[in-house]
This record gives C-alpha cells, sequence and structure tokens, in this order.
C-alpha cells in the first residue's frame, strides 16, 4: 500500500492507497485509517458514492468526520472510473457497480485490524440505492447510512423534464448503435444547460468537488448509462432489510425524489428514515453538511460502535 501525505495539520486520519479486484477488473481504492492509536479492531465504513463520483470528490468531510470518532473508512472507484481500469471508460451499470460494492466489501472485512462484524455501508445518492440493495444482501453488517438515496428509477426519471427525457433517449439510442467509443454527455452543468445532472445546485457540488481534488474532473459519462437509470427500483428490497438502516431524505430533491409512501407500506422496523430540508446536493455543503452529519453519526452511536472505538482508544 501506498501512504498518502496529510498536511501538519490534518491529525484526522492516515491514509494508504489501495486496490482489490471485481470480477477480474482491477479498482483503486485508500483505506483512511484514525491518527490516534487503537488495540484490537476496529469498526469500519465503506463509501459507495453515487453516479458519477469518485474518491475524494465529494467525501472527504464524511471520512474525516467517521475517522475522527473512530472508524476505519474506506473510498473506491468503481471499474472504468477515476484510477480504476476498465473499459469503456465513463459509463454506468446498476448491476455491475453493485458487484464492484460487493468486491469492496469483502476486501473491506478482510483488512486486519478491522472488525468483520463491525462494518458499515454508506451510500449516497445512486449508490444510496445500492446501500439498500447491499444491507438485503448482507443481515451480517452493523449497520447502513443511505444519504439522499435513488430508490426508484422510475420516480427519477419522471423527474426529468420532458424535453430534456426527448434528448436523453436520442443521445442514448446514438451511442447504443455508434460503433467504437460511446458517445458522451457531461455529468453535471449550471442549471439549464444539457448534462444528466443540472438541478438542485449540481454545478455547485462540481466545483466543490474539483477543489478537493485539486485537479478537473473527467465530467463525462456515456449516454448509453442513462438506460440503467429506469428500471433500478432498490425499494423493492427494503422488505428484506434485517439490519438497522437509516434512509436520510432531503424534502426538496428533484434529482431523486424520496419514495416515502413506498417505504412506509413496507413498515420495516429496521428502517429509520430522518429527513432534511434540502436539495438533493447540499448535504455536501453548509450548514446542511453539519445537521446531515449529526445524523448520522447519533445513528452510529445508536449502534454502539461510536462508544466502543472511544473505550478502546482510552485503553490504549
Amino acid at each position: 500500500m501506498e501512504k498518502l501525505r496529510h498536511s501538519p495539520e490534518d491529525l484526522t486520519c492516515r491514509s494508504e492507497r489501495t486496490g482489490f479486484y471485481s470480477q477480474g477488473v482491477w479498482c483503486a481504492a485508500t483505506l483512511h485509517w484514525p491518527a490516534s492509536p487503537c488495540q484490537g479492531e476496529r469498526p469500519a465504513i465503506l463509501m459507495v458514492h453515487g453516479w458519477g463520483g469518485i474518491q475524494n470528490a465529494l467525501t472527504v468531510p464524511f471520512y474525516e468526520e467517521f475517522t475522527r470518532a473512530g472508524f476505519v473508512v474506506m473510498t473506491f472507484d468503481y471499474r472504468g472510473w477515476g484510477e480504476s481500469a476498465g473499459l469503456p471508460r465513463q459509463t454506468i451499470s446498476a448491476r455491475q457497480r453493485l458487484r464492484d460494492a460487493d468486491a469492496a466489501l469483502a476486501f473491506l472485512k478482510s483488512q486486519p485490524g478491522v472488525d468483520p462484524l463491525k462494518v458499515v455501508i454508506w451510500g449516497s445518492s445512486f449508490g444510496g440505492g445500492h446501500a439498500v440493495e447491499l444491507a438485503a444482501d448482507h443481515p451480517e453488517l452493523a449497520g447502513v447510512i443511505a444519504q439522499v438515496p435513488m430508490l426508484d428509477g422510475i420516480a427519477t426519471v419522471r423527474a426529468v423534464p420532458p424535453l430534456r427525457l426527448l434528448r436523453f433517449a436520442l443521445y442514448c439510442l446514438a451511442d447504443l448503435f455508434k460503433p467504437g467509443k460511446p458517445i458522451y454527455i457531461p455529468v453535471v452543468s449550471e442549471p439549464g444547460a444539457f448534462s444528466s445532472m443540472d438541478r438542485d445546485d449540481a454545478h455547485k457540488a462540481l466545483v466543490l468537488a474539483e477543489r478537493s481534488l485539486q485537479r478537473r474532473y473527467d465530467n463525462r459519462v456515456a449516454a448509453r448509462s442513462l438506460l440503467t437509470m429506469g428500471p433500478y427500483r432498490p425499494f423493492k428490497r427494503l422488505k428484506e432489510i434485517r439490519v438497522p438502516t437509516l434512509l436520510l431524505e432531503a424534502s426538496e430533491d428533484t434529482v431523486a425524489p424520496f419514495v416515502e409512501s413506498a417505504i412506509r407500506a413496507v413498515n420495516n422496523p429496521c428502517i429509520r428514515v430522518e429527513r432534511v430540508k434540502a436539495n438533493h446536493f447540499e448535504p455536501y455543503f453548509e450548514p446542511v453538511f453539519s445537521e446531515v452529519i449529526g445524523k448520522q453519526l447519533e445513528f452510529l452511536r445508536s449502534l454502539n460502535l461510536i462508544r466502543e472505538v472511544r473505550r478502546e482508544q482510552s485503553v490504549a
């Protein structure tokens, strides 16, 4: 593993670049360890990011808070994105990404110093849907946090203006039938400009991501990727969940509208719903970030994970 350098002021964590294989394709990952020493194994959080996300784009403030609370945190790039291998580049398949996340979870559990029985999944946006599916597939998890989750692809498609939806369809068809490299569209753009996301402060999130990355973000997604959205409906698996799960709703989300009626119909006692007054991307910015991370840390505290970490640290 390659150790990453942090500034002297950054005492939150120490980070190591690493990686794992998903169906034979190498995926880049980073392990973020709490700066303070600890005896024994620590609980861990696997961060599963959203539609166009890559490592360190918008996750840094979250993993800094989680490592400060005593968790080992792992971030990773899906195949074909960021620093991971895989062709074609910048394409999205919900099923393929779920397999990547599953491989990432197995890798994290295998790390020395990580308690495999105290692993939490954190997913945001499209990755929030994956977090729900992982919760259903892995009853051994300690917990799941799904932030502004995309739970119903049909509701997401219906939120797109009709003329934009028609343009999406034309690009998808052209991409499917064109030989060679995919036809790309921007992942995000300023309001009104053409991209897969132009609402809910999407462009503001891009600016924040590039500031965190300290480089330009590859703002492209293959048009064919849009076809994976509509059929993807992870809310159908909510009834299968048997681990404590926090669904964090943004009340003004127009990118991934929250399907509250479907969630309430499931009536699963393992699922807890919290709401913040925000759009889809505001949880990454202040002042909403502080409210959101507070709710997530309180949830983790209710699982007795943070308390256990602090007790171990005091022994150390």
